[in-house]
């Protein structure tokens, strides 16, 4: 089942006796299991029917012990299993899995693991209940989500700012969600959230940031580029050099790939390239100002670069000088 299908099944309270929340992305384990935690039973019915362990705690005997109570005034008990990616052997849980309480939801939150779907004990709590794979967004999934995410509050995101954001946060939704609750806030319902505002209340410079330094890049703006590689390595905290490099290979294969596309009509290349239409005009304009040729040239140095940041054949040459180093050929 999907996350949006399990929740509307828990909204409706079509509930199922076992949930195995599984896989690399916390997030949605965590939605799913709170959700069940805070919804299923009143308040009053919690206090003797709502048990909470943790899998470092436990074994199995004791998740089936728990499992197999009957509830004490209510027409549920709910018993939540939290890291149970610590717990050895939680395929012995098939002894129960194999004939689970009706009147028990057992939510077993597996987190960074995955079972293997061959398996019979994975296949039987897929007859029993809900198995659950939670897997990790990619970075154009991740867009998608935060405007779906925002538009069910009430918000909107304009392209740069949502550019900005997964640049400087990635993929990892907790980190996500904490920050545009920051945004929200701080902003009136009905607000569409730009740049300022993610410098205001996030803190992520919307001049001088990874995003910026590709587009001055493109345009061969040398002074723009070399104010922004001046300021990460001011604040290098912020700005650490492998997301630098790992960016700006990012970018250059992109723009392999763009000189690749034979129709380079504006919605087909923002598909291919899994961009915004909104920057197909800044490849375009890079794209006029790095012929194929060069940008193997610049995909060697980048590789070169990153293999001494790491240490490869650099004894001693600063991780903010290397940048300085790498812009230069890249410009030149």
């Amino acid at each position: 089942m999907t996350f949006e299908q399990i929740i509307s099944d828990l909204k409706n309270k079509v509930y199922h006796p076992v949930y195995f929340l599984m896989g690399e992305e916390p997030y949605f384990i965590d939605e799913i299991s709170n959700y069940i935690a805070g919804n299923v039973l009143t308040e009053a019915e919690k206090e003797f029917n709502q048990t909470i362990l943790y899998g470092r705690d436990i074994d199995v005997d004791t998740i089936i012990s728990e499992a197999k109570r009957f509830p004490m005034m209510a027409n549920y008990q709910v018993v939540i299993i939290k890291e149970a990616q610590t717990i050895k052997n939680i395929e012995g849980l098939e002894r129960y899995i194999g004939n689970p309480l009706k009147s028990t939801i057992l939510v077993i939150c597996y987190k960074y693991k995955k079972l293997d779907g061959r398996k019979k004990f994975t296949k039987d709590i897929g007859k029993a209940g809900v198995v659950f794979e939670s897997g990790k967004l990619y970075e154009n999934k991740v867009h998608s989500w935060i405007n779906n995410y925002l538009s069910a509050q009430g918000y909107k995101i304009n392209p740069p700012a949502l550019l900005m954001l997964t640049e400087y946060l990635g993929t990892d939704l907790g980190t996500i969600t904490n920050e545009l609750e920051k945004l929200m806030v701080n902003l009136p319902n009905g607000s569409t959230i730009n740049e300022e505002h993610i410098e205001t209340n996030i803190g992520i410079s919307k001049e001088f940031n990874r995003f910026e330094l590709q587009k001055a890049i493109g345009i061969r703006n040398v002074l723009k580029a070399n104010q922004i590689i001046n300021h990460f390595a001011a604040n290098p905290t912020g700005n650490p050099v492998v997301l630098t490099i790992s960016s700006l290979y990012s970018y250059f294969n992109k723009l392999v790939l763009f000189h690749k596309i034979v129709d380079k009509s504006r919605n087909n290349v923002a598909s291919i390239l899994k961009i915004n239409p909104y920057f197909v005009n800044e490849y375009e304009v890079a794209a006029r100002n790095f012929h194929p040729v060069k940008i193997m040239h610049v995909i060697s140095d980048i590789r070169e670069y990153d293999l001494r940041s790491k240490g490869v054949g650099n004894a001693s040459t600063p991780g903010s000088e290397l940048i300085k180093e790498l812009v230069f050929k890249i410009l030149h």
